[in-house]
């Protein structure tokens, strides 16, 4: 049975690693989620944690029950009637208490706790007196010293009972004395009237508040000498309903008399329950958890996107204008070109490509070790510093922050404001992106080993260069022979045509026309070059964005994912 509410249904036990991994999870959650938590209640749950810490740390095993009610209601009447002794000092003048009173069963010492609790007037109830007492007791359950007496049926040994000052007195000081000895106690015993059970501070300020705590909360009519049995029966009754109305739906209500004793052995033998089930002290602060832990889940969402690893592709389309790619793709097809007239241009003009700047000098990129093994093979580069690329105009900044833009909101949809204002600074761009797209482009393999074709094309043209030469050289002997009036040199034809004069039209024709072809061939693997430096470009910006603004987001959503998960998991009921 439940070890607060006696005839009641089956409370969970909760264990002591159960408490501890439930405050380990809350935690956690407040220290992945502190920025984007709401504050206040993330103190209030590192508040609660090391609460947690210091209450599991106290030996003993006692239970702290407090007596807790608005002025009148008779707490400190039945605080006496439950120890036996006119402990509580009583009178009519109100408030009459002003600071806690502790009352201990047992032999096992409660000084540290009760220093934790900052409890300074003790009073240590003799078990065995006390048990000697309810057998003097007259008839009406009533002592000698006119106050009830009650012999718990079971030990109470463990038992630390509070009497409060009132949580509605007109001294603001009493007030806060009794709200902060509530934050740490283990069971709620909160003592009514006829006159009040039905006042709203009780209900709104407390019980309703404390909802989430019904396996540690106890409600007592008390003063019910004052009622005819059929109204004690329709205020417990009206008393009951209020209390299902504030989320208590399983609440048990004692109606008790101090003056008289009536209800005080039921109310003593919960109290009984309680110490002897020892597990209140952890449902109190496991219901705190709980109820702190969902606090905080109301700010977080139930799911996040999955961004799957990936840039998107406007994103990286995007980054790629701002990082100057299409001018870098211009410069590696021109610097193809211009490589393919060095290797298999005409060989009398092929210098004339050397006059014009090498595209890829001028923006810095040609500083590359070709590699020798495979095309796919990454260039060694040399780079210091950064490129000269020209800096991307006001359109290409706006595509950027745009397509950035839209995957923080798409990123953020459904989140919290905190948690979407979290990915929106996530994915703020800034110098650094701008560096990095720089040097991802930097160390990018804009070259290739030279293709095969260029070393067949520049022997051939050689060969061309060297007939035209030999041509060229051999007509002129002929001419200087001619002109000196010299014997004949003797001249090979072929089909009537000197030797010299076909090696020489041979050579610039046949040069020419290999040229000419060179230059087709040259602007078709210009495009295919191009095309796969577009592809490493990508690639290499893909990862900038990965790095720079997915990965961010992404970092914040896995973040969210998390503290969810330990909310979920301190919160579990």
């Amino acid at each position: 049975m439940s070890p607060l509410r006696m005839g009641s249904a089956t409370v969970t036990v909760v264990t002591a690693a159960e408490l501890a991994d439930r405050a380990a999870a809350l935690s956690q959650a407040c220290t992945e989620g502190a920025r984007e938590l709401e504050p206040a209640q993330v103190d209030q749950a590192v508040n609660l944690v090391d609460k947690v810490r210091e209450r599991t740390s106290i030996a003993g095993g006692h239970t702290v029950v407090a007596l807790a009610g608005a002025t009148g209601s008779g707490k400190s009447s039945l605080f006496n009637a439950i120890v036996g002794e006119q402990v509580a000092r009583i009178g009519a003048r109100r408030p009459t208490t002003s600071v806690p009173s502790a009352a201990v069963w047992g032999t096992t010492s409660a000084t540290e706790l009760l220093d934790w609790l900052s409890v300074s007037s003790r009073h240590q109830v003799d078990g065995a007196t006390r048990m000697d007492d309810s057998d003097a007791a007259g008839s009406d359950g009533v002592g000698s010293d006119g106050v009830a007496v009650t012999g718990p049926a079971g030990s109470l040994d463990g038992l630390v009972l509070l009497d409060l000052p009132d949580f509605d007195s007109r001294v603001d000081a009493h007030r806060i004395e009794a709200q902060r000895v509530l934050e740490l106690v283990d069971i709620f015993v909160w003592v009514t009237d006829p006159q009040k059970y039905a006042d709203a501070l009780l209900h709104e300020d407390y019980v309703r508040a404390l909802a989430t705590h019904d396996a540690v909360t106890v409600v007592v009519l008390n003063q019910i000498d004052r009622l005819t049995p059929e109204a004690v029966s329709a205020c417990r009754d009206d008393l009951r309903r209020l209390l299902v109305a504030d989320g208590l739906a399983q609440a048990r209500v004692f109606a008790t008399s101090a003056r008289t004793g009536a209800g005080v052995p039921e109310l003593v033998q919960q109290l009984a329950n309680a110490v002897s089930g020892a597990n209140a002290t952890r449902h109190r602060l496991s219901a705190d958890v709980v109820s702190v832990a969902g606090k905080l889940r109301a700010g977080v969402a139930d799911n996040e996107i999955d961004l799957d690893g990936r840039a998107d592709p406007g994103l990286v389309e995007a980054l790629s204008r701002a990082a100057g790619v299409p001018i870098v793709l211009d410069a590696v097809a021109a610097d193809y070109r211009r490589e393919s007239r060095q290797a298999g241009g005409w060989l009398f003009t092929r210098w004339l490509s050397n006059i014009k700047a090498d595209p890829l000098a001028r923006l810095r990129l040609d500083k590359t070790v070709v590699p020798m093994k495979s095309v796919g093979e990454a260039d060694v580069r040399a780079v210091l510093g950064r490129s000269s690329i020209p800096p991307p105009s006001p359109a290409a900044r706006a595509a950027v922050s745009l397509a950035t833009r839209q995957l923080a909101d798409r990123a953020s949809e459904g989140l919290p404001v905190r948690w979407a204002h979290a990915v929106a600074d996530a994915s703020a761009t800034g110098d650094a992106l701008t560096d990095s797209l720089d040097q991802a482009i930097l160390h990018t393999p804009l070259r290739a080993r030279p293709p095969r074709w260029w070393t067949l094309v520049g022997t051939l043209q050689w060969i061309f260069g060297a007939a035209a030469i030999t041509g060229a050289l051999w007509l002129t002997a002929l001419a200087v022979v001619a002109w000196l009036q010299l014997p004949d040199l003797p001249t090979p034809t072929v089909w009537a045509v000197p030797w010299p004069f076909l090696l020489l039209a041979a050579g610039v024709v046949l040069g020419l026309v290999t040229a000419g072809l060179s230059r087709l061939a040259a602007r078709v693997g210009a495009r295919r070059r191009a095309a796969k430096a577009r592809k490493r470009l990508h690639d290499a910006i893909s990862a900038v964005a990965l790095d720079r603004i997915v990965g961010p987001i992404a970092a914040v959503l896995a973040r969210h994912a998390r503290v969810r998960e330990f909310l979920d998991r301190a919160a579990a009921r």
